[in-house]
Formats: C-alpha cells, structure tokens, sequence
C-alpha cells in the first residue's frame, strides 16, 4: 500500500473526503508531494505556518533546544528558559494590563482556560459568543461554536451560554450582571473573514465594563501579525481583559496561550490548587520555536509590507466572477457567487499547483492566508493561477 492508501486505511480523518496529497517536503511558500509536484501555499497550515515552511530561524531555534533539553516537567513547576523568555517577549508586545501568559498546546485549550478564568474571577457562568463563531472543537470551546449543526450530536454541552450577532450593537444591552464573560473572534474567521464595523469591538467593551463581566478576544487566526499589527484588536483601539492566542505563534508546531492581568491570572493557583493544569504547554522545543517566529515577526520586516501586500492581492484579484473580498492584511476570502463554484475553484487551483481551501460557514469563500513573508512575486505567481482558472471555469 501505498502513503495514501495507508493514510485512508488507518488514520482518523476529519471529514469523508480529505484531501490526501502526500507529503514529501515543504520549504518557504512551497509544498512538495511524493510524486515531485510543487505547490503554492496559499493557506500556510490554516494561518499557522506565519514564516512559511522549515524558515531557518525557527529550525534553527528547535534544532538548539533539541539538544540541550526536551519535555523535563509539567507546565508551571521548573523555570524554563524557552517558554520564560517567550511570556516576557509577549508580556512586552502587549497592553499593560496583561501582566501574565499561560502556554498551552493549542488555541482551543487556551479557550478553555479563558472561559475557566472568567469564571473563577466573577463567580458567574453566562458566556456571550457570536453567532458563527468558531473557537475550537473540545467541549467548552465546541459550547461557543454559533451553528447547531455542528453541536447537536454532542450535547449536552456548557449551559448558559448564549449568542449574539458580531457587529449588531443593539443586541449588546442582553449582557447583564449576570454574565460572565463575552467571547468573540476580534475577525470573524469561518463566518467569512468579517472585521468589526462602527465601532463594534469598543462597544462590546464597554458594556462589559458597565456590567462587570470580561472580554475574551480570540486572536488565534488573526493574531502574530497576520493584519499587520502584531494583535488585530490593536486596529480597533481597544483592549480584551483575556487574549487568546494560538496557530501562528508557533512557527508550525502546536501552540496556544492566553494572557491576563496577574492579578486575574493567579486566580488559577489556589482556590482550587491547579485551577488549570496542562502536562506539554509550554514545553521548552516548541516555545523556542515561538519564541523564534515572534523575535522575526517583531524585528524583521515582515509586519510593515502586509498592507501593501493586501493591496496587491486586492488589485490582482479583480474579476468577475469574484463578488468581493472580505477580510483584512493576510486574511483574506474572496467571495464568489455560489458555494458549486468554491468548490471548483478550490479543487481546479490545486490540480494547477494552488493551495486554497475553505471556510467553514461561508462556504462561497476562498480562503488566502498565506505566510506572512510571501513575496510579491509568489502572491503574483498565485493569482495567476486562480485568476487563469475562474476564467476556465
């Protein structure tokens, strides 16, 4: 049997109908499979390859830990020079009201620590998401997600939580003293890459304040640059009482974090002891890898072209068939008329060696998240391609 055959025969896939390239390598913007042929990624892993693929700062960071030491402890008891130096570098890009990060292995466990948070610091259980949202799949981060059909085969799940619509203010006066906290994506990643409009995030904010519950933005798509600033919320002249974090910052390994003020955060320690507790977060190969892709996100420059890169992506894909372009900096989703031809666009893209995908509730969409250090002649080389085929089609 051949890679395929084998992936299909013993690993658990997500859907019926995988993709299934096999893998050989993958270097830069570029993916290879086994047969030799060569792809453009424009998706980077789901916007977690921020740097591409193998960039050499980031092999070489893990490639150093490797051999001095790998996994030595449980989050929390050792000082481990990775994953301290990672919080500091982070505690410094942030607002002055986040003090304090806790590494986890992935976005969606950083969610269930911010929801266990904003529990344990109001004493309340109502929790606000958006309708549409996405913020991961394990039980209490699958609790937010804003589509019955994908919650009602695993019911029950958290009680009380309730949803709103993003960008719809008047439904703001539902949160209470009652809630606890407010969740929401600072853009709206499978609802079709939707930014917050009139001032939507600084509303939110300050009906939490009036009533005393948290906000919990999730930046685990947009956040480690991918709209320019190094976290979108920056944009919107605002600040969550809990960031979460995750895909991105990672370099292409598994990571999540979430950070808070100190004073919420030690919430965690006592009260019950291990209020969260995680045995491979912040483990000491993949925080250097992090910490690696942050230290170039922050010092190279990479941040400072992503609007001129969205501008020439926005120029580049005018065409008829293309309705509009939603999103912001490298998170992007051309809107076509029909979910049929997203579908076709897709699946034709990667015969001719384009990498997009889909989102997951606007299914007329094209995903491009590319990696952040893309060149201009790569995003030209792949537009060509997508324009070449919305023109066969």
């Amino acid at each position: 049997m051949n890679l395929v055959d084998d992936f299909l025969e013993y690993q658990a896939k997500t859907t019926p109908y995988p993709l299934g390239i096999p893998i050989d390598k993958a270097q830069g913007s570029y993916i290879y499979d086994t047969q030799g042929k060569k792809y453009l990624d424009f998706v980077a892993g789901v916007s977690a390859c921020s740097l591409g693929h193998c960039h050499p700062k980031v092999v070489a960071a893990i490639e150093a830990q490797i051999k001095r030491y790998m996994h030595v402890m449980v989050y929390g008891e050792f000082a481990q020079e990775p994953a301290v130096a990672l919080c500091k570098a982070l505690v410094d890009l942030l607002p002055s009201n986040h003090e304090s990060v806790y590494l986890t292995n992935s976005g969606t466990e950083a969610i269930e620590g911010a929801l266990k948070l904003a529990k344990r610091a109001t004493g309340r259980a109502e929790i606000f998401a958006a309708h549409y949202a996405y913020h991961g799949s394990t039980q209490g981060a699958l609790s937010l997600w804003g589509t019955e059909t994908q919650k009602q085969a695993f019911r029950p799940l958290l009680p009380g939580i309730r949803f709103i619509d993003f960008n719809v203010a008047d439904q703001l006066e539902q949160i209470t003293t009652k809630t606890a906290a407010v969740v929401l994506e600072t853009i709206q990643g499978g609802a079709g890459f939707i930014v917050p409009e009139s001032d939507y995030l600084k509303k939110v904010k300050a009906r939490c304040e009036a009533v005393g519950a948290l906000l919990i933005l999730d930046e685990i798509q947009p956040g480690f640059g991918r709209t320019g600033p190094f976290f979108a919320f920056e944009h919107y002249g605002i600040s969550p009482d809990i960031l979460v974090m995750g895909k991105g910052m990672g370099g292409g390994l598994p990571v999540g974090a979430f950070s808070s003020s100190k004073t919420l955060m030690t919430l965690l320690e006592d009260h019950p002891k291990l209020g969260h507790i995680t045995t491979f977060g912040g483990n000491p190969v993949i925080a250097a890898a992090s910490l690696a892709t942050l230290k170039e996100l922050r010092d190279g420059p990479h941040l400072k072209e992503i609007e001129e890169k969205e501008i020439l992506f926005r120029k580049l894909l005018k065409h008829p068939k293309i309705e509009r372009i939603q999103g912001k900096g490298l998170m992007l989703a051309p809107i076509l008329s029909r979910p049929e031809l997203a579908d076709q666009v897709i699946l034709e893209c990667l015969n001719q060696g384009l990498i997009l995908f889909w989102l997951l509730w606007e299914k007329r969409a094209l995903r491009i998240s590319p990696p952040l250090n893309i060149s201009k002649n790569e995003i030209e080389e792949g537009c060509d391609i997508l324009r070449r085929v919305l023109d066969q089609l």
